[in-house]
């Protein structure tokens, strides 16, 4: 591990937004915070929004930053790279912004029931050899349930065709309601009626525009009954590896 990621490291253990529980240190342990993310932590009775999967922590912040009356949560395994947007948070004051760095696989461990109103995942990878790992599978469905409100809101923002088209298939093979779905955000109905929303890039998400990418975007509800089954269709897989930002060079991908 390089010099400066372990200067990050030693630097997060004394961020107060910041809470470090990875898996090896869950084992037989239990987060006390589970279920009193407001009292404990927020002090307030405002709606909890995750980002999963949030890298340096830029779309956490920006929507902290839009709607100060929501309190916000990244989580992510990276500690270096979460720095940035933690550190961000407590430079500016941002009094409704806590990251949480942990495997997204035992997400459940640290929110109660319903104590969460809307899940954001923001260009994930689209595990396309293992439907186990992928965030939007019903793998994940069922664990996100667990704390989500019935009926809670599910965004997916996406460059990643694979992973698109598999989210859809998975929201329409289950019924899950559907609130709105375009292949081309930035020329869409939100697009149009100038949604807060567009005014967050991340770094990378202004890189694969400027090449001509098109940012995919889902947004569906999860309720609290029906068995979730995977949909059993071949999807084509991308033309390139979404966590390989430097094979992102082609235009003819976009499509």
């Amino acid at each position: 591990m390089s010099k400066g990621k372990l200067q990050k490291f030693a630097e997060m253990e004394t961020f107060s937004n910041v809470f470090q529980y990875p898996f090896a240190a869950m084992e037989g342990v239990s987060f006390d915070m589970q279920g009193f993310w407001r009292e404990r932590f927020f002090h307030n009775d405002h709606p909890i929004i995750l980002e999963l999967g949030c890298g340096k922590g830029e779309y956490t912040v920006g929507l902290a930053k839009l709607y100060p009356e929501i309190n916000f949560i990244g989580v992510d395994i990276k500690g270096a790279r979460m720095y940035t947007g933690a550190k961000q948070a407590l430079d500016e004051n941002l009094q409704n912004v806590a990251f949480l760095r942990t495997n997204i696989e035992i997400i459940d461990r640290f929110f109660g029931p319903d104590e969460v109103q809307e899940i954001w995942l923001t260009f994930s990878d689209p595990q396309m050899k293992n439907v186990h790992k992928r965030l939007t599978s019903t793998f994940f469905m069922a664990r996100y349930r667990r704390f989500l409100t019935d009926r809670g809101i599910i965004h997916l923002k996406t460059d990643s065709n694979f992973l698109f088209t598999y989210t859809s298939l998975m929201v329409e093979h289950n019924h899950l309601p559907l609130l709105f779905k375009t292949e081309d955000l930035y020329h869409s109905q939100l697009s149009e009626e100038h949604s807060p929303l567009l005014d967050i890039r991340t770094y990378y998400e202004s890189m694969w525009m400027e090449r001509g990418l098109n940012i995919r975007y889902l947004q569906f509800q999860l309720p609290h009954d029906g068995q979730l089954t995977e949909p059993e269709v071949e999807i084509p897989l991308d033309e390139y590896r979404s966590y390989h930002r430097s094979k992102r060079s082609s235009r003819s991908t976009s499509k």
